[in-house]
This record gives structure tokens, sequence and C-alpha cells, in this order.
């Protein structure tokens, strides 16, 4: 009984720190300062190589140098792919970092996220980190694990996803309202 209680207290102590760090945010939404470098460069950058990166990491590529080359080739050639490949897990933190940001602005901007987004996005955050150490700890043991590296790169590439069209959503209430605006301003009522 006390050994569950002690697996369990630490767990309950980490989800309740994780809330009141999403209910704090969502209350204190206006002192962040807006990023909007972070608008300029939506998108995902490196998940879209992820098929050079399989292509680099495939078991047939290193069987085919094995038998064709030297040990010490095949050596050099596990270390440059694998330095390729935490390369590339770096420039998936930075794009997820950069989404993040991202996704702060929209919270921002937006009248609709409250403290359940505010709670998903800390959880994604902290999947996303488990997730990222775990496959570069393995990159960095000489585990080339692709499923791994997929699960973390397709992370990117949803969140990006449901960023785009939270943007695109906050550009067509912007645009409703600017017409709107402009509409009310035509027929002489003011405003302001």
């Amino acid at each position: 009984m006390t050994y569950t209680f002690v697996l369990f207290l630490p767990m309950v102590v980490i989800l309740l720190a994780i809330l009141a760090w999403s209910l704090r945010g969502s209350r204190t939404q206006s002192a962040y300062k807006l990023d909007l470098e972070c608008l300029e460069q939506a998108g995902r950058r490196h998940s879209t190589y992820l098929p050079l990166i399989h292509r680099a990491l495939s078991p047939m590529d290193f069987t085919f140098l094995a038998s064709h080359g030297s040990a010490q080739l095949l050596r050099r050639a596990r270390k440059e792919r694998r330095h390729v490949a935490l390369l590339y897990l770096t420039g998936l933190h930075d794009d997820f970092q950069r989404l993040l940001r991202l996704a702060q602005v929209v919270a921002l901007l937006s009248p609709d996220v409250g403290a359940v987004q505010e709670f998903e996005r800390a959880t994604l955050s902290l999947q996303f980190s488990w997730r990222y150490q775990m496959v570069k700890a393995g990159l960095n043991a000489g585990l080339l694990s692709l499923p791994r590296l997929d699960a973390l790169s397709h992370m990117v590439s949803e969140l990006a996803v449901r960023m785009e069209t939270a943007l695109k959503e906050l550009g067509e209430r912007a645009a409703l309202a600017a017409k709107a605006a402009s509409s009310l301003d035509g027929r002489g009522m003011d405003i302001a």
C-alpha cells in the first residue's frame, strides 16, 4: 500500500503543478510579450526532411557499406549519419519551440482560448520534451530509432497544421470585423 502511494504521490504533484502553471498562464495572458517574429516563420521547416533522414539511416545502406567498404568507412558513415540525425532532431526541437511561441501569440489574440487549451499546450510540451530526450539519448547511444523519430516529426507537423488553422480562423475573424466596422462607419454610425 505504501509503495503504491510513494509512486502515486509524485505523479499527482506533477499533474497539479502543470495544472497550476496552465491556469496561471491563462490569467496573466496580457502580461505576455507578443512575439510577432514567430508569425513570420509559421509552418514546419525541418519535418519536411524526414524522408531524407530515413534514407540516411536506412539499414540497407549500412548493409551495403558493410559488404562493399571497409569497417572504418562503415564506422565513419554511422558517425556522420548519426550527427546529421542529431542536427535534424535539433531542428525539429527549434520548430516545436517556435510553434509553441506562435500558439502563445494565438492564445493572446483569441478570446476562445481558456485553461483547457493552456493545459493541452503544457501537456503537449511535456510529451514532446520527453520523446525528444528519448530519441536524442538513443541517437547518442548509437540506436537509430526511426519510429520514434517519425512520431516526433509527426507531433511537430500536427502542431504546425493546428497553428496554420488557428491563424486562418483569426484572419477570417479579423476580416469580418474590419468589414463590419467599415460598413457601420460608411453608414455614418460611430463605432468608437
